[in-house]
Protein backbone atom coordinates (compact mmCIF):
# COMPACT_ATOMS: atom_id res chain seq x y z
CA UNK A 1 0.00 0.00 0.00
CA UNK A 2 0.96 3.91 -0.07
CA UNK A 3 0.48 7.29 1.18
CA UNK A 4 1.85 10.54 1.34
CA UNK A 5 2.64 13.03 4.24
CA UNK A 6 0.91 15.95 5.46
CA UNK A 7 3.92 17.52 7.68
CA UNK A 8 1.81 19.43 10.39
CA UNK A 9 3.06 22.14 13.13
CA UNK A 10 1.38 23.26 15.46
CA UNK A 11 1.63 27.05 16.02
CA UNK A 12 -1.03 28.63 18.08
CA UNK A 13 -2.73 25.56 17.50
CA UNK A 14 -3.01 26.24 13.66
CA UNK A 15 -1.37 23.32 11.61
CA UNK A 16 1.11 24.59 9.15
CA UNK A 17 1.98 22.94 6.12
CA UNK A 18 -1.41 21.09 5.70
CA UNK A 19 -2.96 22.54 1.85
CA UNK A 20 -5.65 25.40 2.46
CA UNK A 21 -8.23 23.06 0.84
CA UNK A 22 -7.57 20.38 4.08
CA UNK A 23 -7.63 22.86 6.44
CA UNK A 24 -11.14 23.87 5.30
CA UNK A 25 -12.24 20.65 4.99
CA UNK A 26 -11.15 20.38 8.38
CA UNK A 27 -12.87 23.17 9.61
CA UNK A 28 -16.08 22.22 7.86
CA UNK A 29 -16.14 18.81 8.79
CA UNK A 30 -18.73 16.70 10.62
CA UNK A 31 -15.42 15.10 12.20
CA UNK A 32 -13.58 18.09 13.87
CA UNK A 33 -9.85 17.48 14.56
CA UNK A 34 -9.74 16.62 18.46
CA UNK A 35 -6.49 18.49 19.96
CA UNK A 36 -4.95 15.59 21.38
CA UNK A 37 -4.92 13.88 17.39
CA UNK A 38 -3.38 17.35 16.27
CA UNK A 39 -0.54 16.87 18.60
CA UNK A 40 -0.32 13.36 17.08
CA UNK A 41 -0.47 14.52 14.01
CA UNK A 42 2.58 16.44 14.55
CA UNK A 43 4.65 14.11 16.12
CA UNK A 44 5.30 11.96 12.91
CA UNK A 45 8.94 11.89 12.11
CA UNK A 46 10.40 11.51 8.50
CA UNK A 47 14.21 10.88 9.98
CA UNK A 48 12.71 8.42 11.71
CA UNK A 49 10.92 6.50 9.44
CA UNK A 50 13.68 6.47 6.70
CA UNK A 51 16.22 5.22 9.17
CA UNK A 52 14.38 2.47 10.07
CA UNK A 53 13.69 1.81 6.24
CA UNK A 54 16.94 2.15 5.90
CA UNK A 55 17.91 -0.43 8.51
CA UNK A 56 15.53 -2.68 7.72
CA UNK A 57 16.33 -2.75 3.79
CA UNK A 58 19.83 -2.96 4.04
CA UNK A 59 22.11 -5.56 2.75
CA UNK A 60 23.05 -6.55 6.71
CA UNK A 61 19.60 -7.85 6.88
CA UNK A 62 19.95 -9.97 3.82
CA UNK A 63 16.79 -9.64 2.15
CA UNK A 64 15.06 -10.79 5.61
CA UNK A 65 13.95 -14.06 4.43
CA UNK A 66 11.55 -16.11 6.69
CA UNK A 67 13.21 -18.16 8.87
CA UNK A 68 16.94 -16.46 8.28
CA UNK A 69 19.36 -14.77 10.24
CA UNK A 70 18.32 -11.64 8.63
CA UNK A 71 14.84 -11.55 9.37
CA UNK A 72 15.66 -12.90 13.03
CA UNK A 73 17.43 -9.36 13.25
CA UNK A 74 14.46 -7.54 11.97
CA UNK A 75 12.70 -8.93 14.40
CA UNK A 76 14.81 -8.05 17.51
CA UNK A 77 15.13 -5.07 15.85
CA UNK A 78 11.68 -4.42 15.79
CA UNK A 79 10.95 -5.64 19.74
CA UNK A 80 13.97 -3.35 20.76
CA UNK A 81 11.99 -0.42 19.02
CA UNK A 82 8.35 -1.02 20.81
CA UNK A 83 10.30 -1.74 24.07
CA UNK A 84 11.86 1.56 23.61
CA UNK A 85 8.99 3.43 22.91
CA UNK A 86 7.74 2.16 26.09
CA UNK A 87 4.85 -0.28 25.16
CA UNK A 88 4.04 -3.04 26.53
CA UNK A 89 5.35 -6.84 25.75
CA UNK A 90 1.90 -8.72 23.71
CA UNK A 91 3.36 -12.12 22.88
CA UNK A 92 4.32 -15.09 24.49
CA UNK A 93 4.61 -15.16 28.16
CA UNK A 94 5.34 -11.80 28.77
CA UNK A 95 7.52 -11.06 25.53
CA UNK A 96 6.85 -9.15 22.56
CA UNK A 97 7.17 -12.28 20.51
CA UNK A 98 4.44 -14.64 19.49
CA UNK A 99 5.77 -17.94 18.36
CA UNK A 100 4.89 -19.13 14.66
CA UNK A 101 6.50 -22.76 14.22
CA UNK A 102 7.28 -23.44 10.19
CA UNK A 103 8.60 -25.56 8.13
CA UNK A 104 10.99 -24.59 5.24
CA UNK A 105 10.31 -26.53 1.93
CA UNK A 106 13.19 -26.45 -0.76
CA UNK A 107 12.68 -28.75 -3.63
CA UNK A 108 15.71 -30.28 -4.80
CA UNK A 109 16.24 -29.81 -8.78
CA UNK A 110 19.17 -32.32 -8.88
CA UNK A 111 16.96 -34.88 -7.24
CA UNK A 112 13.36 -33.93 -8.57
CA UNK A 113 12.33 -34.97 -12.32
CA UNK A 114 9.02 -33.76 -14.12
CA UNK A 115 7.61 -34.68 -16.61
CA UNK A 116 3.89 -35.62 -18.47
CA UNK A 117 3.76 -38.55 -20.63
CA UNK A 118 1.67 -40.68 -23.01
CA UNK A 119 1.28 -44.54 -23.65
CA UNK A 120 4.60 -44.24 -21.34
CA UNK A 121 6.72 -41.92 -23.41
CA UNK A 122 7.39 -38.05 -22.46
CA UNK A 123 5.26 -36.06 -24.32
CA UNK A 124 6.86 -32.74 -22.34
CA UNK A 125 9.90 -32.92 -19.96
CA UNK A 126 11.50 -32.97 -17.99
CA UNK A 127 11.19 -29.34 -17.02
CA UNK A 128 13.63 -27.25 -16.60
CA UNK A 129 13.37 -25.95 -13.04
CA UNK A 130 12.91 -22.01 -12.85
CA UNK A 131 13.01 -21.91 -16.64
CA UNK A 132 9.51 -23.86 -16.86
CA UNK A 133 8.44 -24.59 -13.32
CA UNK A 134 8.47 -24.01 -9.58
CA UNK A 135 6.60 -25.98 -7.22
CA UNK A 136 6.88 -27.65 -3.63
CA UNK A 137 5.32 -30.96 -2.02
CA UNK A 138 2.94 -29.67 0.92
CA UNK A 139 3.26 -33.17 2.45
CA UNK A 140 6.25 -32.33 4.13
CA UNK A 141 8.32 -35.57 3.53
CA UNK A 142 11.53 -35.52 2.26
CA UNK A 143 10.78 -37.68 -0.59
CA UNK A 144 7.84 -38.34 -2.98
CA UNK A 145 6.16 -39.89 -6.15
CA UNK A 146 3.49 -39.37 -8.16
CA UNK A 147 2.10 -41.40 -11.40
CA UNK A 148 -1.71 -40.13 -12.29
CA UNK A 149 -3.71 -38.75 -15.21
CA UNK A 150 -3.93 -35.15 -15.97
CA UNK A 151 -7.44 -33.10 -15.66
CA UNK A 152 -8.04 -29.55 -16.70
CA UNK A 153 -9.92 -27.79 -14.75
CA UNK A 154 -10.67 -24.59 -16.30
CA UNK A 155 -10.48 -21.92 -13.49
CA UNK A 156 -10.64 -24.53 -10.44
CA UNK A 157 -13.39 -22.71 -8.75
CA UNK A 158 -16.47 -23.85 -6.70
CA UNK A 159 -18.66 -20.96 -6.51
CA UNK A 160 -22.25 -22.35 -5.26
CA UNK A 161 -23.38 -18.12 -5.20
CA UNK A 162 -22.45 -17.69 -8.97
CA UNK A 163 -23.79 -20.87 -9.78
CA UNK A 164 -20.55 -22.50 -10.86
CA UNK A 165 -19.12 -25.66 -10.59
CA UNK A 166 -15.65 -26.40 -12.75
CA UNK A 167 -15.19 -29.86 -11.17
CA UNK A 168 -18.54 -31.19 -12.33
CA UNK A 169 -19.33 -34.92 -11.80
CA UNK A 170 -15.13 -36.07 -11.56
CA UNK A 171 -13.48 -37.62 -9.33
CA UNK A 172 -10.23 -35.77 -8.51
CA UNK A 173 -8.56 -38.34 -5.83
CA UNK A 174 -4.86 -38.83 -6.44
CA UNK A 175 -5.30 -36.75 -9.80
CA UNK A 176 -3.05 -34.27 -11.32
CA UNK A 177 -5.14 -31.10 -11.58
CA UNK A 178 -4.13 -28.08 -14.19
CA UNK A 179 -5.72 -24.86 -14.33
CA UNK A 180 -5.97 -21.04 -15.08
CA UNK A 181 -4.80 -18.82 -12.80
CA UNK A 182 -7.55 -16.49 -12.18
CA UNK A 183 -11.21 -16.08 -12.05
CA UNK A 184 -13.89 -16.75 -14.80
CA UNK A 185 -14.83 -14.30 -16.77
CA UNK A 186 -17.52 -11.29 -16.53
CA UNK A 187 -20.00 -11.27 -19.49
CA UNK A 188 -21.80 -8.47 -21.44
CA UNK A 189 -24.90 -10.59 -20.12
CA UNK A 190 -23.28 -10.80 -16.71
CA UNK A 191 -21.27 -8.29 -16.39
CA UNK A 192 -20.79 -8.68 -12.67
CA UNK A 193 -20.19 -12.12 -12.52
CA UNK A 194 -16.97 -12.76 -9.73
CA UNK A 195 -16.95 -8.85 -9.28
CA UNK A 196 -16.80 -8.24 -13.03
CA UNK A 197 -13.12 -6.98 -13.44
CA UNK A 198 -12.07 -6.87 -9.99
CA UNK A 199 -9.99 -9.94 -8.83
CA UNK A 200 -11.61 -12.38 -6.37
CA UNK A 201 -10.30 -15.05 -3.66
CA UNK A 202 -11.11 -17.59 -6.28
CA UNK A 203 -8.82 -16.22 -8.38
CA UNK A 204 -6.03 -16.29 -6.01
CA UNK A 205 -3.51 -19.36 -6.42
CA UNK A 206 -4.17 -20.09 -2.92
CA UNK A 207 -7.79 -21.00 -3.42
CA UNK A 208 -6.78 -22.99 -6.10
CA UNK A 209 -4.11 -25.13 -3.73
CA UNK A 210 -6.68 -25.48 -1.22
CA UNK A 211 -10.11 -26.82 -2.90
CA UNK A 212 -7.58 -29.34 -5.18
CA UNK A 213 -5.83 -30.54 -1.22
CA UNK A 214 -9.70 -30.79 -0.32
CA UNK A 215 -10.64 -32.75 -3.24
CA UNK A 216 -7.53 -35.23 -2.46
CA UNK A 217 -5.57 -34.55 -5.60
CA UNK A 218 -1.99 -35.21 -5.77
CA UNK A 219 -1.29 -32.22 -7.69
CA UNK A 220 -2.46 -29.29 -8.81
CA UNK A 221 -0.28 -27.10 -11.39
CA UNK A 222 -0.91 -23.40 -12.00
CA UNK A 223 -0.85 -22.02 -15.52
CA UNK A 224 1.12 -18.86 -15.83
CA UNK A 225 0.44 -16.44 -17.73
CA UNK A 226 1.39 -12.38 -17.39
CA UNK A 227 -2.39 -11.33 -17.49
CA UNK A 228 -3.82 -13.95 -15.40
CA UNK A 229 -1.19 -13.84 -12.75
CA UNK A 230 -0.81 -10.07 -12.47
CA UNK A 231 2.81 -10.65 -12.24
CA UNK A 232 5.88 -11.81 -14.52
CA UNK A 233 7.28 -15.12 -14.48
CA UNK A 234 10.03 -13.53 -12.63
CA UNK A 235 7.96 -12.87 -9.58
CA UNK A 236 6.65 -16.81 -9.34
CA UNK A 237 10.41 -17.84 -10.06
CA UNK A 238 11.93 -15.58 -6.94
CA UNK A 239 8.79 -16.56 -5.05
CA UNK A 240 8.39 -20.43 -5.88
CA UNK A 241 12.32 -21.22 -6.85
CA UNK A 242 13.22 -21.35 -3.08
CA UNK A 243 13.17 -22.47 -0.41
CA UNK A 244 9.71 -22.11 0.81
CA UNK A 245 7.41 -21.57 4.44
CA UNK A 246 4.78 -23.71 5.42
CA UNK A 247 2.60 -24.53 8.69
CA UNK A 248 3.06 -27.97 9.95
CA UNK A 249 -0.04 -30.06 8.82
CA UNK A 250 -2.14 -31.12 11.19
CA UNK A 251 -2.64 -34.86 11.48
CA UNK A 252 -5.19 -36.17 8.45
CA UNK A 253 -4.94 -32.73 6.89
CA UNK A 254 -5.33 -33.20 3.35
CA UNK A 255 -1.97 -31.96 1.56
CA UNK A 256 -0.60 -31.75 -2.36
CA UNK A 257 1.98 -34.15 -2.87
CA UNK A 258 2.80 -31.57 -5.61
CA UNK A 259 1.99 -27.67 -5.95
CA UNK A 260 3.28 -25.76 -8.69
CA UNK A 261 3.55 -23.37 -11.60
CA UNK A 262 4.41 -24.15 -14.94
CA UNK A 263 4.69 -21.75 -18.13
CA UNK A 264 2.39 -20.56 -20.61
CA UNK A 265 4.80 -22.06 -23.67
CA UNK A 266 4.88 -25.32 -21.89
CA UNK A 267 0.84 -25.95 -21.07
CA UNK A 268 0.59 -24.66 -24.97
CA UNK A 269 3.10 -27.90 -25.53
CA UNK A 270 1.59 -29.96 -23.13
CA UNK A 271 -2.16 -29.73 -24.60
CA UNK A 272 -0.58 -29.06 -28.06
CA UNK A 273 0.60 -33.21 -27.34
CA UNK A 274 -2.45 -34.42 -25.71
CA UNK A 275 -4.52 -33.55 -28.53
CA UNK A 276 -6.16 -29.96 -27.53
CA UNK A 277 -5.54 -26.60 -28.16
CA UNK A 278 -5.18 -24.60 -24.85
CA UNK A 279 -6.63 -21.25 -25.70
CA UNK A 280 -10.12 -23.02 -27.37
CA UNK A 281 -9.99 -24.46 -23.92
CA UNK A 282 -9.24 -21.63 -22.02
CA UNK A 283 -12.21 -19.68 -23.79
CA UNK A 284 -14.68 -22.46 -23.35
CA UNK A 285 -13.75 -22.30 -19.70
CA UNK A 286 -15.24 -18.94 -19.33
CA UNK A 287 -19.02 -20.83 -19.33
CA UNK A 288 -20.65 -21.88 -17.12
CA UNK A 289 -21.39 -25.36 -18.66
CA UNK A 290 -17.69 -26.23 -18.79
CA UNK A 291 -17.12 -29.92 -18.01
CA UNK A 292 -13.59 -31.20 -16.97
CA UNK A 293 -11.19 -32.46 -19.62
CA UNK A 294 -9.06 -35.67 -19.09
CA UNK A 295 -6.01 -34.99 -21.11
CA UNK A 296 -5.06 -38.25 -21.77
CA UNK A 297 -1.69 -37.80 -20.72
CA UNK A 298 0.12 -38.73 -17.21
CA UNK A 299 2.16 -36.12 -14.68
CA UNK A 300 4.76 -38.30 -13.77
CA UNK A 301 7.18 -36.74 -10.63
CA UNK A 302 10.47 -37.74 -8.97
CA UNK A 303 10.49 -35.17 -6.24
CA UNK A 304 13.11 -34.80 -3.33
CA UNK A 305 12.52 -31.63 -0.42
CA UNK A 306 15.12 -30.51 1.89
CA UNK A 307 13.05 -29.85 5.34
CA UNK A 308 14.26 -27.47 7.63
CA UNK A 309 11.78 -27.03 10.65
CA UNK A 310 12.05 -23.15 12.44
CA UNK A 311 10.31 -21.08 14.46
CA UNK A 312 9.68 -17.61 13.05
CA UNK A 313 7.82 -14.90 15.43
CA UNK A 314 5.02 -12.02 15.07
CA UNK A 315 6.74 -8.93 16.93
CA UNK A 316 3.40 -8.22 19.18
CA UNK A 317 3.33 -4.69 21.58
CA UNK A 318 0.57 -2.85 23.28
CA UNK A 319 -0.46 0.36 24.93
CA UNK A 320 -2.75 -0.24 27.61
CA UNK A 321 -6.38 1.51 27.13
CA UNK A 322 -7.37 4.35 29.56
CA UNK A 323 -10.98 3.10 29.92
CA UNK A 324 -11.77 0.54 32.97
CA UNK A 325 -13.99 -1.75 30.73
CA UNK A 326 -12.84 -0.63 27.11
CA UNK A 327 -9.32 -1.09 27.74
CA UNK A 328 -10.08 -4.91 27.46
CA UNK A 329 -11.02 -3.71 24.04
CA UNK A 330 -8.52 -2.79 21.10
CA UNK A 331 -7.57 -2.00 17.71
CA UNK A 332 -4.61 -3.26 16.22
CA UNK A 333 -2.08 -2.29 13.79
CA UNK A 334 -0.33 -4.55 11.48
CA UNK A 335 2.29 -5.03 8.59
CA UNK A 336 5.32 -7.46 7.86
CA UNK A 337 8.41 -7.73 8.58
CA UNK A 338 9.59 -10.58 5.96
CA UNK A 339 10.81 -10.23 2.59
CA UNK A 340 12.23 -12.90 -0.02
CA UNK A 341 15.82 -12.93 1.47
CA UNK A 342 18.53 -14.29 -0.81
CA UNK A 343 17.87 -15.41 -4.16
CA UNK A 344 18.55 -15.86 -7.85
CA UNK A 345 20.98 -13.06 -8.95
CA UNK A 346 19.83 -10.27 -11.04
CA UNK A 347 21.74 -8.64 -13.91
CA UNK A 348 24.12 -6.81 -11.78
CA UNK A 349 25.06 -9.90 -9.64
CA UNK A 350 22.47 -8.57 -6.64
CA UNK A 351 21.16 -11.72 -4.91
CA UNK A 352 20.00 -9.50 -2.08
CA UNK A 353 15.88 -8.83 -2.19
CA UNK A 354 15.97 -6.13 0.07
CA UNK A 355 12.23 -4.99 0.51
CA UNK A 356 12.28 -1.82 1.07
CA UNK A 357 9.36 -1.06 -0.39
CA UNK A 358 7.65 -4.07 0.11
CA UNK A 359 7.50 -3.95 3.46
CA UNK A 360 10.66 -1.82 5.75
CA UNK A 361 7.92 1.04 4.43
CA UNK A 362 5.25 -0.31 6.23
CA UNK A 363 7.38 -1.47 8.91
CA UNK A 364 8.62 2.27 9.46
CA UNK A 365 5.20 3.60 9.61
CA UNK A 366 3.81 0.77 12.30
CA UNK A 367 6.86 1.97 14.20
CA UNK A 368 6.65 5.27 13.95
CA UNK A 369 2.76 4.80 14.76
CA UNK A 370 4.14 2.82 17.60
CA UNK A 371 6.18 6.16 18.72
CA UNK A 372 3.67 8.62 18.68
CA UNK A 373 0.54 6.38 20.70
CA UNK A 374 2.65 5.89 23.24
CA UNK A 375 3.66 9.58 23.93
CA UNK A 376 -0.15 10.14 23.45
CA UNK A 377 -2.13 12.04 26.39
CA UNK A 378 -4.58 10.92 27.48
CA UNK A 379 -4.37 7.60 26.44
CA UNK A 380 -7.72 6.53 24.42
CA UNK A 381 -10.37 4.50 25.69
CA UNK A 382 -9.46 1.34 24.04
CA UNK A 383 -5.60 -0.30 24.22
CA UNK A 384 -3.88 -0.26 20.89
CA UNK A 385 -1.94 -3.15 19.69
CA UNK A 386 0.84 -2.88 17.56
CA UNK A 387 1.63 -6.12 15.32
CA UNK A 388 5.09 -6.86 13.17
CA UNK A 389 3.78 -10.47 11.59
CA UNK A 390 6.37 -12.93 9.44
CA UNK A 391 5.98 -14.59 6.55
CA UNK A 392 3.86 -12.97 4.42
CA UNK A 393 5.67 -13.23 1.17
CA UNK A 394 4.84 -16.99 2.27
CA UNK A 395 1.27 -17.04 1.72
CA UNK A 396 -0.11 -14.45 4.90
CA UNK A 397 1.40 -16.98 7.39
CA UNK A 398 1.99 -15.08 9.98
CA UNK A 399 -1.33 -12.80 10.20
CA UNK A 400 -3.28 -16.03 10.06
CA UNK A 401 -1.56 -17.36 13.42
CA UNK A 402 -2.30 -14.05 14.72
CA UNK A 403 -5.57 -13.85 13.91
CA UNK A 404 -6.03 -17.59 15.31
CA UNK A 405 -4.42 -16.99 18.60
CA UNK A 406 -4.67 -12.88 18.98
CA UNK A 407 -3.38 -11.37 22.25
CA UNK A 408 -7.40 -10.72 23.47
CA UNK A 409 -10.33 -12.58 21.72
CA UNK A 410 -11.12 -11.11 18.20
CA UNK A 411 -14.34 -10.07 19.65
CA UNK A 412 -12.92 -7.74 21.36
CA UNK A 413 -10.74 -6.26 18.32
CA UNK A 414 -12.24 -3.34 17.40
CA UNK A 415 -10.92 -2.82 13.92
CA UNK A 416 -6.98 -4.01 12.52
CA UNK A 417 -5.25 -1.11 10.01
CA UNK A 418 -2.56 -2.69 8.16
CA UNK A 419 0.28 -0.85 5.89
CA UNK A 420 1.72 -2.70 3.24
CA UNK A 421 4.06 -1.76 0.07
CA UNK A 422 4.28 2.52 0.58
CA UNK A 423 5.54 4.11 -2.59
CA UNK A 424 7.90 6.51 -1.52
CA UNK A 425 6.79 9.84 -4.06
CA UNK A 426 4.92 12.45 -2.36
CA UNK A 427 1.75 13.99 -0.45
CA UNK A 428 -1.15 12.37 -2.08
CA UNK A 429 -4.63 14.10 -2.27
CA UNK A 430 -6.27 10.40 -2.89
CA UNK A 431 -5.89 7.24 -0.89
CA UNK A 432 -7.32 3.57 -1.03
CA UNK A 433 -8.62 1.37 1.78
CA UNK A 434 -8.97 -1.93 0.40
CA UNK A 435 -11.75 -3.24 2.18
CA UNK A 436 -13.18 -0.35 4.35
CA UNK A 437 -16.32 -0.17 2.14
CA UNK A 438 -17.40 -3.30 3.68
CA UNK A 439 -17.21 -2.53 7.08
CA UNK A 440 -19.99 -0.13 9.15
CA UNK A 441 -16.68 2.24 9.74
CA UNK A 442 -16.65 3.46 5.95
CA UNK A 443 -18.54 6.56 7.19
CA UNK A 444 -16.05 7.42 9.82
CA UNK A 445 -13.00 6.48 7.42
CA UNK A 446 -14.36 8.74 4.93
CA UNK A 447 -15.29 11.59 7.41
CA UNK A 448 -11.54 11.38 8.73
CA UNK A 449 -9.81 11.12 5.11
CA UNK A 450 -12.42 14.57 3.77
CA UNK A 451 -10.90 16.40 6.99
CA UNK A 452 -7.28 16.00 5.79
CA UNK A 453 -8.41 16.96 2.53
CA UNK A 454 -7.79 13.43 0.53
CA UNK A 455 -10.25 11.52 -1.20
CA UNK A 456 -10.84 7.59 -0.75
CA UNK A 457 -10.83 6.17 -4.16
CA UNK A 458 -11.28 2.47 -5.18
CA UNK A 459 -8.88 0.12 -5.78
CA UNK A 460 -6.76 1.57 -8.53
CA UNK A 461 -5.95 -2.08 -10.05
CA UNK A 462 -8.78 -4.50 -8.93
CA UNK A 463 -7.42 -6.93 -11.35
CA UNK A 464 -4.51 -7.64 -9.23
CA UNK A 465 -6.73 -8.84 -6.08
CA UNK A 466 -5.23 -7.12 -3.56
CA UNK A 467 -7.20 -7.45 -1.02
CA UNK A 468 -6.88 -11.35 -0.72
CA UNK A 469 -2.56 -10.26 -1.07
CA UNK A 470 -2.04 -8.51 2.50
CA UNK A 471 -2.66 -9.70 5.96
CA UNK A 472 -5.49 -7.42 6.54
CA UNK A 473 -6.96 -10.70 4.62
CA UNK A 474 -6.50 -13.23 7.21
CA UNK A 475 -7.93 -10.90 10.03
CA UNK A 476 -10.83 -10.45 8.08
CA UNK A 477 -11.18 -14.59 7.78
CA UNK A 478 -10.61 -14.22 11.64
CA UNK A 479 -13.77 -11.88 11.62
CA UNK A 480 -11.98 -8.86 12.48
CA UNK A 481 -13.10 -5.16 10.54
CA UNK A 482 -10.10 -4.95 8.62
CA UNK A 483 -8.61 -3.12 5.63
CA UNK A 484 -5.03 -2.10 4.53
CA UNK A 485 -4.49 1.95 4.19
CA UNK A 486 -2.17 3.14 1.02
CA UNK A 487 -1.85 6.00 -1.55
CA UNK A 488 -3.61 6.40 -4.60
CA UNK A 489 -1.92 7.86 -7.46
CA UNK A 490 -2.58 11.37 -7.49
CA UNK A 491 0.48 13.29 -6.43
CA UNK A 492 0.27 16.81 -5.17
CA UNK A 493 2.72 19.14 -6.91
CA UNK A 494 3.31 16.57 -9.33
CA UNK A 495 1.76 16.58 -13.04
CA UNK A 496 -1.15 14.14 -13.80
CA UNK A 497 -0.16 10.34 -14.47
CA UNK A 498 3.19 10.85 -12.30
CA UNK A 499 1.74 8.02 -9.57
CA UNK A 500 0.36 5.66 -11.79
CA UNK A 501 3.54 5.67 -14.11
CA UNK A 502 5.75 5.52 -10.89
CA UNK A 503 3.73 2.50 -9.70
CA UNK A 504 3.82 0.82 -13.34
CA UNK A 505 7.58 1.52 -12.93
CA UNK A 506 7.67 -0.44 -9.50
CA UNK A 507 5.34 -3.34 -10.57
CA UNK A 508 7.02 -3.94 -13.64
CA UNK A 509 10.90 -3.32 -12.93
CA UNK A 510 11.34 -3.67 -8.87
CA UNK A 511 8.49 -6.30 -7.52
CA UNK A 512 9.78 -8.91 -5.93
CA UNK A 513 13.22 -8.02 -7.69
CA UNK A 514 16.62 -7.08 -5.56
CA UNK A 515 16.19 -3.61 -6.78
CA UNK A 516 13.28 -3.15 -4.78
CA UNK A 517 15.52 -0.63 -2.66
CA UNK A 518 16.07 2.73 -1.16
CA UNK A 519 16.63 5.69 -3.88
CA UNK A 520 17.96 9.00 -3.62
CA UNK A 521 14.71 10.99 -4.80
CA UNK A 522 12.35 9.11 -2.67
CA UNK A 523 9.91 11.61 -0.90
CA UNK A 524 8.93 10.50 2.28
CA UNK A 525 5.89 12.49 2.78
CA UNK A 526 4.02 9.46 1.52
CA UNK A 527 4.56 7.63 4.33
CA UNK A 528 4.02 10.57 6.78
CA UNK A 529 0.67 10.82 5.25
CA UNK A 530 -0.38 7.52 5.84
CA UNK A 531 0.47 6.77 8.97
CA UNK A 532 -1.03 10.18 10.16
CA UNK A 533 -3.97 9.06 8.69
CA UNK A 534 -4.16 6.03 10.20
CA UNK A 535 -3.59 7.51 13.63
CA UNK A 536 -7.02 9.36 13.59
CA UNK A 537 -8.38 6.52 12.29
CA UNK A 538 -6.89 4.15 14.91
CA UNK A 539 -8.39 7.23 17.43
CA UNK A 540 -12.30 7.35 16.20
CA UNK A 541 -11.89 3.20 16.27
CA UNK A 542 -10.22 3.31 19.70
CA UNK A 543 -12.53 5.98 21.46
CA UNK A 544 -15.62 4.97 19.66
CA UNK A 545 -19.02 3.54 22.14
CA UNK A 546 -19.79 1.14 20.06
CA UNK A 547 -17.15 -1.25 18.17
CA UNK A 548 -17.47 -1.36 13.88
CA UNK A 549 -18.23 -4.85 12.30
CA UNK A 550 -18.51 -6.12 8.84
CA UNK A 551 -21.64 -4.79 7.00
CA UNK A 552 -24.88 -7.46 6.61
CA UNK A 553 -24.16 -10.09 3.79
CA UNK A 554 -20.34 -9.67 3.82
CA UNK A 555 -18.36 -13.01 3.72
CA UNK A 556 -16.85 -12.49 7.22
CA UNK A 557 -19.92 -11.10 9.25
CA UNK A 558 -20.76 -14.50 10.39
CA UNK A 559 -17.50 -15.50 11.74
CA UNK A 560 -17.42 -11.50 13.53
CA UNK A 561 -21.12 -12.48 14.99
CA UNK A 562 -19.91 -15.89 15.85
CA UNK A 563 -16.88 -14.19 18.03
CA UNK A 564 -19.04 -11.56 19.67
CA UNK A 565 -21.66 -13.74 20.91
CA UNK A 566 -18.84 -16.09 22.43
CA UNK A 567 -18.17 -13.05 24.72
CA UNK A 568 -21.87 -13.05 26.07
Amino acid sequence: MRLRSLCFFLIAGTLIGVPLAAQKSAAKSTSPMPSVVKRGLAAFDEKAIKADVRFLASDLLEGRGTGTRGDSVAIEYIATQFEAAGLKPAGDNGTYYQKVPMLGITTDPAKTALSFTKDGASVVGPLKHEDEYVGQDQTQVPGDAIDSDVIFVGHGVVAPEYRWDDYKGIDTRGKTLIMLVDDPPATASEPDLFKGKARTYYGRWTYKYETGAAKNAAAVILIHTNEAAGYGWPVVRNSWGYENAFMLNKPGEPALKWAGWITEPVAQNLFKAAGYNLDELTRAAASRDFKPVPLGVKFNATISSKLRPFDSANVVAKLEGSDPKLRDEAIVYTSHHDHLGIGKPDATGDAIYNGAIDNATGCAVLLDLARVWAKTKPAPKRSVLFAAVTAEEQGLLGSAYLGAHPPIPAGRIALDLNFDAIQEIGRVSDVTMLGAERTTYYPTAEKVASALGIRIVPDQQPEQGSYYRSDHFSMGRAGIPAFSIGAGQEVIGKPAGYGKAKLKEYREKHYHQPSDEIEADWDWATSIEMAQLGYWLGWEAANASSMPNWKPGDEFRATRDKSLAALK
